[in-house]
């Protein structure tokens, strides 16, 4: 039996047992109701009302600590003798690779064909209130999070629902916190798994193979494929095994290169077309209140760029808290500003370049997507976006799109790897069997599409929202207690009170 035939049959396999089960629970997290001739999914207002919340509850604390976000990512504010792993500039890298992905690139494009050019303008806004969200979470991954006798770190929503809920409620939320502790593990363990893991390299791969000739290319066989997958799987691991330095080492350099290879290329597409920036401009602002010319109107424009961006950078899903709790530091709520500049780069900045460059290219595959033909997927749009101005930019959409998969995969590989010891201890056998199972996971990726695993995972993950909101709502006067405690550390650091690390 040749090796494209058992794929198959595995796929077809797991299809078969695991639709079912991915459709009912994605009608449940994904239950859109009409409104206006707009279909609202109820997780994304869950969303957006918690960044709208958050906002006003720290009075717009993403505008007016912007600039000090800044300086405690630059080392302003760093003191001696901090518990942690990782300084704040490696922790920001590390949770922000595992937001920037595919969807920045494709989902991005998917957005502005539903919702029109002003879906841009309404995705800028959501990722602008997801910043005080991101915010709220990370204070409290900090603040709650275990320190190992090694000098390792771990932290996320399984640690601060359980221990937080206990320090505001007693005995019935210490009860309440540690069942949902050992819900949000199980929920980003497999997310991790599928998402986070399979579904980047499966994505990767068709891009590799697209540039080199399709199935009958260099990289096209069931070879290829296995060869493809296990080189992945290699490096993934061979960046896992050294825990969250070696993590955030490879992110500190990954990210800031691939933001700027991408970036670069947005504003070589936007300088080529220049002359239509001012109506590109004119098009988004107008298209976000224009009444026609949508699907569902504002509405339409408003639901696909919330959604967007809601998918885009993970804020209230639990996720980032874990990257940025092996942070350095003394003061939770200053790693909790440093993470409210992660919505702004993943969604104000690389969404919106991506937005604006399909926008003023306006590549003839968009328009036939808002017309509501079969282009073959975002990808095909942002791409005959690039071309516009760099016949050879598939090239380097496929060198972005691996960046950003990798980045993706050594992320929510350590990520998993909290949930995983979470549920099933700190051993040295515990790990090595995730290490494993994630990198057999990695090499599956590349010729299995199990695509229903994928829906799955990503209704589980947004399940994990309702639940970490709540708590985030619950636990919010302790957030404010740590904002005040670390806003007097600055204004005596810089009044020269206490001397300089």
């Amino acid at each position: 039996m040749s090796l494209e035939s058992v794929t198959t049959s595995i796929d077809e396999s797991v299809s078969d047992f695991v639709e079912p089960i991915a459709k009912a629970l994605g009608k449940i997290v994904f239950y859109s109701v009409p409104v206006n001739g707009a279909e609202v999914p109820l997780i994304v207002a869950w969303l957006v009302l918690a960044g709208l919340v958050f906002s006003s509850w720290f009075g717009l604390v993403q505008f007016r600590k912007f600039r000090l976000a800044v300086e405690v990512v630059r080392g302003k504010y760093d003191e001696k003798g901090s518990a942690g792993e990782v300084n704040h500039f490696q922790a920001l890298t590390a949770a922000v690779s595992g937001t920037v992905g595919l969807g920045n690139i494709a989902g991005v494009a998917v957005a502005v064909s539903i919702g029109g050019p002003g879906a841009t303008f309404w995705m800028i806004l959501c990722g602008l209130l997801g910043m005080a969200t991101k915010f709220v979470e990370v204070t409290l991954g900090v603040k709650y999070r275990e320190v190992h006798a090694d000098g390792t770190v771990s932290g996320g929503p399984m640690h601060y629902l359980p221990k937080g809920l206990a320090e505001r409620f007693g005995s019935g939320g210490r009860k309440l916190g540690k069942v949902l502790a050992v819900l949000a593990s199980i929920m980003l363990l497999f997310f991790g798994l599928f998402g986070g893991n399979l579904f980047q390299v499966n994505q990767s791969y068709a891009q590799l193979v697209a540039v080199t000739g399709g199935e009958g290319g260099a990289v096209g066989s069931s070879t290829g494929a296995l060869i493809f997958g296990v080189l992945i799987a290699v490096l993934v691991g061979m960046v896992l095994l050294g825990g969250m330095k070696s993590v955030a080492s490879v992110t500190s350099r990954l990210v800031p290169a691939m933001a700027i290879i991408y970036i670069s290329a947005c504003l070589i597409v936007i300088l080529f077309n220049v002359a239509e920036l001012p109506s590109a401009v004119s098009a988004i602002l107008s298209g976000a209140f224009s009444p026609e010319g949508v699907t569902g109107g504002v509405l339409g424009a408003l639901i696909a760029g919330f959604k967007r961006a809601a998918f885009s950078n993970e804020a209230g899903l639990g996720s980032a808290p874990i990257a940025h709790s092996a942070v350095k530091t003394k003061h939770p709520a200053s790693e909790g500003l440093v993470a409210l500049l992660e919505p702004f780069i993943d969604t104000v900045v690389i969404c919106t370049m991506t937005a604006l460059t399909i926008v003023i290219a306006n590549p003839a595959s968009w328009a036939e997507a808002r017309a509501g033909e079969d282009v073959g997927g975002g990808v095909v749009i942002t791409s005959d976006a690039f071309e516009t101005a760099m016949p050879w930019f598939p090239y380097v959409l496929t060198v972005a799109v691996l960046l950003f998969a990798f980045s993706t995969l050594i992320t929510w590989g350590y990520y998993g790897l909290k949930a995983w010891t979470y549920l099933f201890g700190r051993s040295k056998a515990s790990e090595t069997t995730f290490y494993l199972l994630y990198t057999v996971i990695a090499v599956s990726g590349s010729l299995l599409t199990l695509q229903t695993l994928i829906d799955l995972a990503d209704a589980v993950l947004f399940m994990l929202a309702v639940i970490n909101i709540i708590g985030l709502y619950l636990l919010a006067p302790i957030v404010k207690r740590e904002l005040d405690r670390f806003l007097e550390f600055v204004r005596a650091r810089n009044a020269g009170e206490i001397d300089e690390a």
